[in-house]
């Protein structure tokens, strides 16, 4: 099974996110055992962001890795899991709410698909890119 890095290089939807995690120098640590849990925006999640957002954030590492560390948590949780807990912390250390009364939301972001396996986790793909705060 591939790992989480390996699904989003071949998973058509998600350039700029590998761009993003290759600039944040994340690719090692998404590919490590972990597990992980992602909430992986698609292109036209960035693509909303004010014009210049992603250009800025990769010429500013540090500050995209703690952007891109916001949508990671430790564990596998799929979709279930996530109900339950109604709120989990990123790997960046700040908090995130989901609510799973309607549909499948985090924070301000809609889940367009879930529970995609990985050798190393899960991904949650998103419609929005989440910030903290």
């Amino acid at each position: 099974m591939a790992n989480i890095v390996e699904i989003a290089v071949n998973t058509e939807g998600f350039s700029t996110l590998v761009a993003a995690v290759q600039a944040a120098g994340l690719v090692e640590a998404l590919q490590s055992p972990g597990p992980f849990t992602v909430f992986a925006p698609n292109d036209a999640a960035f693509e909303k962001l004010p014009p210049g957002t992603v250009q800025t954030l990769v010429q500013n590492p540090p500050q995209l890795a703690r952007i891109l560390k916001y949508h990671v948590v430790s564990g596998k949780l799929e979709q279930s899991d996530l109900a339950r807990l109604g709120t989990v912390t990123s790997l960046e250390g700040a908090p995130i709410p989901i609510d799973c009364s309607d549909a499948f939301e985090v924070k301000n972001a809609t889940v367009l698909a879930a529970n995609i396996e990985a050798d190393n986790g899960i991904i949650h793909v998103l419609n929005n890119v989440i910030l903290m705060g």
